[in-house]
């Protein structure tokens, strides 16, 4: 079968657990059903804990994987306190089947926790193994990147690509309450690469104050070789701090680098596949 879904008030729920996540600094590799996963995280000037999270569960039989990169606002202790009851948030809800309503919980009860203002941004990826479809659920984060085998670039992932679900919002988790998430899918391929990261590398300045941006840092991605994903994390911040002549990066960075290794369950049948997709997607209704 292709997930283990339960019933309840709330609608059917995933039983999934935590293959690994965290917001200490930590340079780490993981594999589930179809993804091969690094992971890269420096809290800002040495410390160990920071207010970057990632996490990853596996869902269902295997089939279903959830991929999350959040980052609260800020960096120190402040943050990392923060970082850790966004992550306790992440495990009570990362049964949802749609990562939609995930996404909503989680900023509904980061809202009542950061009574201060603090803010966080986060990006949502749900791999549904029998298909080899990731959908992507962002709450205000930057755009990840997608680099395709067959053409060896990267490009964006945004709302805008074919495979999409609806047009709705992306706010910030904790600032507007309620609010909506846009969400959409793309399907993947053996050896492609998918990259979240927080948006220190994108801030990153160079001596003269300018920052490098989503535009330069597909440039620099383009430069750097996709074959070998187990040392690109640490080749993608090298490369930055290089375009910034080695001015430190001034917050949390992480990276968690996703690839699709090929291998796939065999298919449950048309209805049921469709039904969990549809569920996943927030395409059928409960």
């Amino acid at each position: 079968m292709a997930a283990v879904l339960h019933g309840g008030r709330d609608g059917p729920r995933l039983q999934c657990m935590e293959v690994w996540g965290g917001n200490r600094a930590v340079e780490d590799a993981v594999s589930v059903f179809g993804i091969d996963a690094w992971v890269l995280s420096l809290p800002h000037a040495g410390g160990q804990q920071g207010g970057d999270i990632h996490y990853v569960s596996m869902c269902g039989s295997g089939r279903i994987a959830r991929f999350i990169v959040a980052d609260v606002a800020g960096h120190g202790t402040a943050a990392a306190g923060l970082a850790g009851v966004l992550r306790n948030l992440m495990k009570k809800h990362i049964n949802r089947v749609d990562q939609t309503k995930f996404a909503r919980d989680l900023n509904r009860e980061f809202g009542l926790v950061a009574k201060d203002g603090s803010f966080a941004t986060a990006v949502l990826a749900t791999y549904f193994a029998p298909t080899g479809h990731l959908i992507l659920c962002n709450a205000g984060h930057p755009a990840p990147l997608w680099y395709r085998a067959f053409d060896r670039r990267w490009r964006t992932l945004v709302p805008t690509m074919p495979e999409r679900a609806d047009r709705v919002r992306n706010l910030p988790l904790g600032v507007v309450e309620p609010t909506d998430y846009h969400q959409f899918a793309v399907s993947l391929q053996e050896g492609d690469l998918v990259l979240l990261y927080t948006d220190s590398l994108i801030e990153a300045a160079n001596p003269a104050g300018a920052r490098l941006g989503l535009d330069e840092l597909v440039d620099i991605l383009g430069g750097l070789d996709g074959n070998q994903p187990e040392r690109l994390n640490q080749n993608i911040v090298d490369a930055v701090r290089k375009w910034a002549s080695l001015t430190p990066l001034d917050d949390d960075t992480t990276l968690l680098l996703l690839r699709h290794n090929g291998t796939r369950p065999s298919l449950p049948s048309l209805r049921t596949t469709l039904k969990v997709v549809g569920k996943l997607i927030g395409l059928v209704d409960y």
